[in-house]
């Protein structure tokens, strides 16, 4: 007798991070997205955790994009015995690896720099994992084109769609034992200065939708940035903004380069120090270079778009270690987004006491990272085991985010061929998912669930 599809939700139910998703029929088990847990403590030690299945029982992988709440933990899968494919599109296979890489990298360094400062309450602090796991992990990425349907597993189809959020994010549709779901992903925004906006969804028994904005509708556009730098400079101050290497860093070089372009801010250096999102860059420049369809087809010919005018790439340790105290006004855009690790710590470090300096938060900042304590108004940070004054001014400019709002998240539902038997809201803080999932009950009228963490569900 033919076991029951059913969907069970490992990552991403009641928080923002790891998404994780468990579709299993008659021995068929496909996981959709394999992320790490960031923030909070107490979610941090989940990737520690051992996985509430067992990776070498897994068929198969499918990711919906690039970024390390969302494939971050692959490594860490294979090295427990995950010996499948892992499918995406194939921008985010190539991004994939740079992040996995990167994720690694650093992930050792930090382990090193801890037991060498002395900061670490382990006397032999380790790597979640390392470089020679992300490798493994990178040889089983699998790329699939948009818009046509794949058997990934016994009995399971995948057909992935642009979901208009990075270069890459899909719409993951499956189809198993008659069934099919949907997941939306990190959804794009209508208005993507890069790529197109993500169509309607696809038709779906479910939606696995998620809802980091859920409770909220983004800014209007706003002269935040404009007026933070030319303040900055006026004082002969710095401009570090953490941003995410992967989509939200093009995103602010080219309103950079608008900005200093039309005069409305002073034309100074712009340094990007990241190892991750200097090797983003390239493949985003190679997607506008070969016209990929995920691109918008308005954007101008023959100009760096990325380049604000006086752009210069840190690579080195050494370049970078130098951005900790310039010495002249600029900007600095490092990694990470929400300041939990890398270079851009550092960077925080060196600047924060100096109250010529601003530091710019262009992103969701998930609770206990240090962009949601400096959006919060800390008057210090805890970094590499000490405490540093803050006294730089902190802004934040939500409008360069790229997930989509409530008002467009609802907006996408609306335009789905049916109503749906449910929707699963995930990936958001409890208060956005649960005021989206009132939204989509009282607006829709359809069945609308915040599922918990380790919750199953039968999808027939």
């Amino acid at each position: 007798m033919a076991v029951t599809a059913s969907l069970t939700f490992l990552g991403a139910a009641g928080t923002v991070t790891g998404s994780r998703f468990l579709l299993e029929q008659d021995g068929t088990r496909v996981l959709v997205d394999c992320g790490l847990f960031q923030g909070l403590r107490e979610l941090r030690r989940r990737n520690w955790e051992p996985p509430p299945v067992d990776p070498g029982h897994l068929d198969a992988v499918v990711l919906t994009h690039a970024h390390l709440d969302h494939c971050g933990y692959l490594p860490r899968l294979v090295r427990d015995g995950f010996a499948g494919p892992v499918y995406a599109s194939a921008a985010t296979c190539d991004l994939t690896a740079v992040v996995l890489r990167d994720s690694a990298r650093l992930q050792e360094e930090d382990a090193r720099y801890a037991a060498e400062h002395g900061f670490s309450k382990h006397a032999r602090p380790e790597p979640l994992y390392g470089v020679e796991e992300a490798e493994a992990a990178i040889t089983q990425l699998r790329p699939l084109p948009f818009g046509c349907a794949s058997e990934v597993a016994s009995g399971a189809t995948l057909t992935l769609s642009p979901a208009g959020h990075i270069l890459g994010s899909s719409v993951v549709h499956l189809v198993l034992d008659g069934r099919t779901v949907a997941f939306s992903g990190d959804l794009g925004r209508p208005h993507h200065p890069l790529l197109r906006a993500p169509g309607p969804p696809p038709e779906a028994d479910c939606y696995v939708v998620e809802s980091t904005y859920g409770d909220r509708a983004h800014a209007e556009p706003t002269p935040r940035l404009a007026d933070a730098v030319r303040r900055t400079v006026a004082r002969g101050g710095v401009v570090l903004v953490p941003a995410f290497a992967v989509d939200r860093t093009e995103v602010l070089l080219m309103e950079l380069r608008r900005l200093m372009g039309s005069g409305e801010v002073p034309r100074v250096p712009v340094y990007v120090d990241s190892p991750m999102a200097l090797e983003t860059l390239s493949l985003y420049r190679r997607a506008i270079r070969e016209a990929s369809p995920e691109i918008r087809p308005d954007l101008p010919d023959g100009v760096d778009l990325f380049d604000p005018g006086h752009l210069v790439e840190a690579r080195s340790v050494e370049d970078s270690k130098r951005l900790n105290d310039p010495g002249h006004p600029c900007v600095i855009v490092s990694a990470s987004g929400m300041a939990t690790g890398g270079r851009v710590v550092h960077h925080l470090a060196g600047l924060l006491p100096d109250p010529r300096n601003t530091v710019v938060l262009v992103g969701f900042q998930a609770a206990g990272t240090r962009g949601r304590d400096l959006a919060q108004g800390a008057t210090q940070l805890k970094i590499h085991g000490r405490y540093v004054r803050v006294r730089a001014q902190v802004v934040e400019c939500q409008e360069f985010s790229v997930h989509a709002d409530a008002d467009e998240t609802l907006e996408w539902l609306r335009s789905a061929p049916r109503e749906p038997d449910a929707a699963f809201v995930v990936h958001g803080e409890e208060a956005a998912s649960a005021a989206l999932a009132e939204r989509i009950r009282t607006e829709l009228g359809w069945v609308a669930v915040v599922p918990r963490m380790g919750e199953r569900i039968r999808l027939g």
